[in-house]
C-alpha cells in the first residue's frame, strides 16, 4: 500500500473510528481504517455497552419470570444458566462484528488489523501512519486527513492490577460462574450497571462512591431516587468514602474503607469491580512528534475536533471535556467525515448529549440539571411528575421513577429533562430532539402523545412545569 495515498486513514476501530470510516466513504472518500483488536466494534461492542445491555436484558427477564403468577402465568420456576447467558452475550457481538466486516466491503473501506502510530506533520500535503500488524510485519499508510479515534482503557486504582478477582469492565464480563458477592467500587453508569444485574441474580451487592452521591454526573433527585430505589432492592450502598484497599485472600477478597464519618468498613466478597472511570489510550501513537500536546492525556480540539497539528482530527473518548459516550464519539465521526469532505455539518453541543444508565429502574437524561441551571443564572422552573400516574407504568408493574423537566421560567425554554423509570432510555429521545429545536414548555405541552405509552409521562412532566399535568 505505499504508493496508495487515501483521503483519510482513522486509527481506531470503535463507534466513533467506523462510523467516521463508513460516512466518509459514504462522501466518496477512499478511507483506509486501522484497529489494534482483532475484531471491530471497540470497547463499546467488545467489552462495553452492548455486551453489558444483553445481560442486562437477560437480568430483566428473569425479574420477569420470578414474578410470572402476577402477570397470570403459573408454574414458572426460572434457572440460571450463566453459561448459556455469556454465551447470547457473545452471540450478540459476534453478529455485530460480522455485521461491520460487512461494511467495511460494502464501502469499499481498506482495513488494517494492527496497531498504527503518527510519524510526523504532513509532507506535500500527505501525512504518514506506521502500522504494526497483528503477524508482526509492518505497513506505511498514507492519507491527506488523519483522524485518531483510539478509545479508552479502564482505570484501576493505583497499585492494584486487574485480575480474575479484581475485575474492571473487561473481566467480568468473561467470569466462569455468578458470583455470589460483588463489591463494586464507583457508582457511575458502569458501576450501578453491574450492581444492578448481579443483584437481580441474587448476589449480595455492596456499592462504595468517593463522592456524596451515587450517579453523581446526573440531577440530584435521579441520584436521590435511584439511592432509594437500590436501598429497597437490598443494594448495600456507602457514599463519601475514602481510603479504599483491596486485600485478597482464599476467599476472594477483603475491601476495605473509611466511612463518611471517618469510621474503618470492611466487606468480604468473592470479586469486586473497580469503575472509577476510563483513561485515554493515547500512548504511543506517535503525539510526541506532532504539535499535539496532551492535557493528562487526552486530546485537546477545536469544534471541528481538529488537532493542534494541521490535517490531524480526534474523536471519540481521546477526546478532552467531551464526555465519553459511544453516541458521541459516533456523532463527532460524523461532524469529521463532513467537514473532509466540504458537506455540511453542525458541531457536537455538549448541552444536546443524551445520558443513559440502563440500570433497574433506567435514568435517561439531557441538557441541564437543576443545579447547573441556576448556576448558569436561569431563573428556573422546574416540573415533576412520577411514574405511578402513567398507566403503561401500570401495565409494565413499573411505577417508581418520575420525569423531571427543568426549564426557563422567563420564556419558557426546555433546559433539560432527566426521567429515571420504565424505558426512560428509550423516550428521553424526545428530549434530545425537543432541546435541539429549542422547543418551549407551552410547545411540548400540545404535542400530542400516544396512549397508552411510557412516553406519555413526558406530556405530563412538561404540563408539571405549568402545575397541570392531568394524571397527578
Amino acid at each position: 500500500m505505499a504508493d496508495t495515498i487515501f483521503d483519510v486513514v482513522v486509527v481506531g476501530g470503535g463507534p466513533a473510528g467506523y462510523t467516521c470510516a463508513i460516512r466518509s466513504a459514504q462522501y466518496g472518500l477512499k478511507v483506509a481504517l486501522v484497529d489494534a483488536n482483532d475484531r471491530l466494534g471497540g470497547t463499546c461492542l467488545l467489552w462495553g455497552c452492548i455486551p453489558t445491555k444483553a445481560m442486562l436484558f437477560s437480568a430483566e427477564l428473569w425479574d420477569h419470570m420470578q414474578h410470572a403468577s402476577k402477570f397470570g402465568i403459573d408454574g414458572v420456576e426460572p434457572k440460571l444458566n450463566w453459561k448459556g447467558l455469556l454465551a447470547r452475550k457473545d452471540d450478540v457481538i459476534s453478529r455485530h462484528t460480522k455485521g461491520l466486516d460487512f461494511l467495511m466491503k460494502k464501502n469499499k473501506i481498506t482495513t488494517f488489523k494492527g496497531f498504527g502510530r503518527l510519524t510526523g506533520p504532513a509532507k506535500d500535503g500527505v501525512h504518514t501512519v506506521d502500522v504494526k500488524l497483528a503477524d508482526g510485519k509492518a505497513e506505511t499508510i498514507k492519507a491527506k486527513k488523519v483522524v485518531l479515534a483510539t478509545g479508552s482503557d479502564a482505570r484501576m486504582l493505583p497499585g492494584y492490577k486487574a485480575d480474575d478477582t479484581i475485575l474492571t469492565n473487561f473481566e467480568i464480563l468473561k467470569i466462569a460462574e455468578m458470583p455470589k458477592s460483588l463489591v463494586v467500587i464507583g457508582s457511575g453508569a458502569v458501576g450501578v450497571e453491574f450492581a444492578s444485574i448481579f443483584k437481580t441474580f441474587g448476589a449480595d451487592v455492596t456499592v462504595l462512591e468517593m463522592l456524596p452521591r451515587v450517579v453523581p454526573a446526573e440531577d440530584e433527585d435521579i441520584s436521590k431516587e435511584l439511592l432509594r430505589l437500590f436501598k429497597k432492592r437490598g443494594i448495600d450502598i456507602n457514599l463519601s468514602i475514602k481510603d479504599t484497599k483491596i486485600e485478597k485472600n482464599k476467599d476472594g477478597v477483603l475491601v476495605s474503607w473509611t466511612d463518611s464519618n471517618g469510621k474503618p468498613q470492611s466487606k468480604q466478597a468473592e470479586k469486586v469491580l473497580v469503575a472509577v472511570g476510563r483513561a485515554p489510550r493515547t500512548a504511543d501513537i506517535g503525539l510526541d512528534k506532532t504539535k499535539i500536546t496532551p492535557d493528562r492525556g487526552y486530546i485537546v480540539v477545536n469544534e471541528w475536533m481538529e488537532t493542534a497539528e494541521p490535517g490531524v482530527y480526534a474523536i471519540g473518548d481521546i477526546v478532552a471535556g467531551l464526555p465519553q459516550l459511544a453516541h458521541v464519539g459516533s456523532m463527532a465521526g460524523l461532524v469529521v467525515a463532513a467537514r473532509m469532505a466540504g458537506k455540511y455539518a453542525r458541531a457536537v453541543n455538549k448541552t444536546r448529549i443524551p445520558g443513559c444508565t440502563y440500570t433497574e429502574p433506567q435514568i435517561g437524561s439531557v441538557g441541564l440539571s437543576e443545579a447547573k441551571a441556576k448556576e448558569a443564572g436561569y431563573q428556573v422552573k422546574v416540573g415533576k411528575f412520577p411514574f405511578v400516574g402513567n398507566s403503561k407504568a401500570t401495565i409494565l408493574d413499573a411505577h417508581d421513577g418520575f420525569v423531571k423537566v427543568v426549564s426557563d421560567a422567563k420564556h419558557g425554554e426546555i433546559l433539560g429533562v432527566h426521567i429515571i423509570g420504565p424505558y426512560a432510555t428509550e423516550i428521553i429521545a424526545e428530549a434530545v430532539t425537543a432541546l435541539e429545536l429549542e422547543a418551549t414548555v407551552e410547545e411540548m405541552m400540545f404535542t400530542i402523545h400516544a396512549h397508552p405509552t411510557v412516553a406519555e409521562a413526558l406530556l405530563d412532566g412538561f404540563s408539571s412545569v405549568e402545575g397541570l399535568a392531568v394524571n397527578v
